[in-house]
């Protein structure tokens, strides 16, 4: 019996063996390849590999340690031989923006007041080729044209029914468009003064008008909620864009992709494909009414705001690029960008807020000057506009009046510092 069990024993020890054997040798043929990577997937982390990280240490030997430490000698060394990082924790995010430095930029401070208007100043325009004058049109339904230098009257030009609500100058004809609440675009004649061309189509309010670039057309939006890009010479709206779902606000031009850009109450910006006639794009990180967008002059990006938010964006991707410091700002119902990169918005309750555009910060804010024997609540700012040379500013307001800024020419960042740079993650440029 003894014999028996032993030979049973050993069997079970010889069955269990090839058992074993078996298992291991059909999980190294179906998992051996797990071992090693892919050729291509090694030479990419070898790559990036640093010269020092290509020795294996052993665990238990300890590295050896530099006599001198420098900074000079640690930054050259991250510098030469230790990996980048693809991509940098919180806290490095925030040590770079707390480290940079917005550029300072003089004050703003107000130069003239002009009264003429008999009702709110709802649009302005400067002449885009001289510089010498601009336009302003009003809730008491003219246009009138102003020298840009003394703020005199030059001209009052009448047509409209009802509110002006938007006008733009062309740079290239002698022309000059307005858009109104009346449903019509009027395209006026600069050199003889007066309304040549009528554009019908729109069923409601036209609140919005642009001139595109290069192409002879211009383009409109309103409480219609479309887009429409007519031709300018033969009135007829060649194309129609439909996508928003509430009263567009403004609408801008480019000469290359994204060539029309509109944004509207249902908080969204769209960027429209013209070729296409559909949108390529639309921005949908805004939570309330987007009632301004403005484009950089030099920079190929745009800003757009709402209540207490303002953000730049990347063009033609329409990545986001800043958080501007404006969460107590209010309703916001003007954007201008210069070529300083100093950009303005014009707040609902007459606070005028200047920003660094690169860095989102908030350098000054202002309360507009209010006039002799207007309420408190006719301080709200509805438009606003840079001269060519981005050292003028032009306001329009609430209290019927418009006033010209300029930048403290004697400031000196010691003895102007501004309001204090207290970056936050959310408002990083990315």
């Amino acid at each position: 019996m003894n014999g028996t069990s032993e030979f049973n024993g050993q069997e079970n020890i010889a069955l269990q063996d090839i058992d074993d054997y078996y298992s291991k040798l059909r999980w190294d043929n179906q998992f051996h390849h797990m071992a090693t990577l892919p050729t291509h997937l090694q030479a990419l982390i070898d790559k990036k590999r640093g010269p020092l990280q290509s020795f294996n240490v052993p665990s238990g030997l300890e590295t050896s340690k530099s006599l001198v430490t420098t900074p000079q000698v640690t930054q050259a060394v991250s510098t030469n031989f230790l990996p980048d990082e693809e991509e940098p924790n919180t806290l490095q995010r925030y040590e770079s923006l707390v480290s940079q430095t917005p550029q300072w930029h003089a004050p703003w401070k107000l130069t003239k007041i002009i009264n003429g208007h008999l009702g709110w100043v709802r649009c302005v325009a400067v002449e885009p080729v001289d510089n010498e004058w601009f336009v302003t049109g009003s809730n008491d339904n003219t246009l009138k044209v102003w020298d840009l230098s003394t703020g005199h009257l030059k001209l009052t030009l009448g047509g409209h029914v009802m509110a002006v609500r938007d006008v733009c100058v062309s740079k290239r004809h002698p022309y000059m468009f307005s858009a109104s609440d009346d449903k019509l675009v009027k395209c006026w004649d600069l050199e003889k003064n007066a309304a040549i061309r009528d554009y019908y189509g729109h069923i409601s309010g036209v609140h919005t008008v642009d001139i595109h670039p290069t192409l002879d057309l211009i383009v409109t939006g309103g409480r219609d909620s479309v887009v429409k890009l007519w031709d300018i010479r033969s009135r007829t709206a060649v194309a129609t864009l439909v996508g928003h779902k509430a009263p567009i606000q403004k609408v801008k031009c480019l000469p290359m992709d994204p060539q029309v850009m509109s944004c509207s109450n249902d908080a969204s910006v769209r960027l429209w494909d013209i070729v296409a006639g559909k949108s390529m794009k639309v921005l949908t990180h805004h939570k309330r009414s987007v009632r301004s967008i403005a484009t950089h002059p030099t920079e190929f990006s745009m800003a757009s705001a709402c209540t207490d938010d303002i953000r730049s964006w990347k063009l033609p991707e329409g990545n986001l690029l800043t958080n501007f410091q404006s969460q107590s700002t209010g309703i916001i119902n003007a954007l201008s960008i210069n070529e300083d990169d100093v950009l303005f918005a014009g707040g609902d309750n007459g606070v005028l807020s200047f920003y660094d555009y690169k860095s989102g910060h908030l350098y000054q804010s202002l309360d507009t000057v209010k006039m002799t024997g207007s309420l408190d609540s006719e301080r709200g700012i509805l438009t606003s506009c840079f001269d060519q040379t981005g050292l003028r500013l032009i306001t329009g307001e609430v209290d019927k009046s418009i006033k010209i800024w300029k930048q403290d020419e004697t400031a000196t960042p010691k003895a102007h510092p501004g309001l204090p740079w207290n970056p936050n993650l959310a408002s990083q440029r990315f």
